[in-house]
């Protein structure tokens, strides 16, 4: 189990946006500088968190990113479901998915709804000021 390239820069580019906690504003094309990605890259996570709610963007002068919320209150668990929609580590227990031929006589099906909370807990117990080494 892997996170995808961009589970993995939301995760570097908010660890970034999270050193700049309590200063100026930042944007995205200093986030991109900062961490070595794409700028392409970064506008796109950008929007996808913002949309999340976990990174709160504001124009004109003085205008930039910021934090939608305390770094730690933001958890590992909240930016990778930013980018990859819900934890699941299978497809079967998504409501409307009925791609498994085993389907309906899988024993195993109805534990996945654990595993996957289990999955989330543990992400949501690593904290962005673990991540990006703050205190915020």
């Amino acid at each position: 189990m892997r996170l995808s390239s961009m589970a993995d820069y939301a995760v570097v580019t908010m660890a970034a946006a999270a050193k700049h906690c309590g200063h100026a504003r930042v944007s995205a094309g200093q986030l991109a500088e900062e961490t070595g990605l794409p700028a392409p890259t970064v506008q796109k996570l950008v929007s996808r968190l913002t949309s999340a709610g976990l990174l709160r963007s504001s124009r004109g002068v003085g205008g930039g990113l910021k934090l939608g919320r305390p770094a730690a209150a933001i958890s590992l668990a909240d930016i990778v479901e930013a980018v990859e929609g819900p934890i699941a580590l299978t497809s079967c227990v998504d409501t409307g998915k009925h791609d498994c031929g085993r389907e309906g006589a899988c024993s195993v099906q109805p534990h996945w709804p654990l595993v996957n909370a289990t999955m989330r807990g543990a992400l949501a117990g690593v904290a962005l000021t673990q991540l990006a080494g703050t205190s915020a």
